[in-house]
């Protein structure tokens, strides 16, 4: 799978399984592709070694809310009407809040 934003992209990977969605990019360095973690409205960044965007969507992809370069040992807690979280290496894109999130 691929995220498209305004005709750039980058690989897309799901995290279904408990331990993906917990683990996301913990750990990674040079991170170089992003994550979905679809029915989600809340993230963490505990034990990250490098900053990330976070863009979190509804059930359309639209932008709802957007976090540029995110540290680390942070916490977004749960946002109204938020249904996908997409994590991004930072500064991939440049988002802005209600465009559309495209999933190939």
């Amino acid at each position: 799978m691929r995220l498209v934003y305004k005709g750039k992209s980058i690989e897309l990977k799901e995290c279904s399984s408990f331990y993906s969605r917990l683990k996301g990019f913990m750990f990674k360095k040079n991170i170089s592709y992003s994550l979905l973690f679809d029915r989600c409205s809340s993230v963490h960044t505990f034990f990250m070694k490098e900053n990330i965007d976070v863009i979190m969507c509804d059930s359309d992809n639209v932008i709802v809310y957007y976090y540029n370069n995110l540290g680390k040992n942070k916490i977004i807690w749960p946002k109204k009407g938020v249904k996908k979280v997409f994590e991004t290496p930072y500064n991939y894109f440049n988002i802005a809040v209600g465009e559309r999130m495209i999933i190939e």
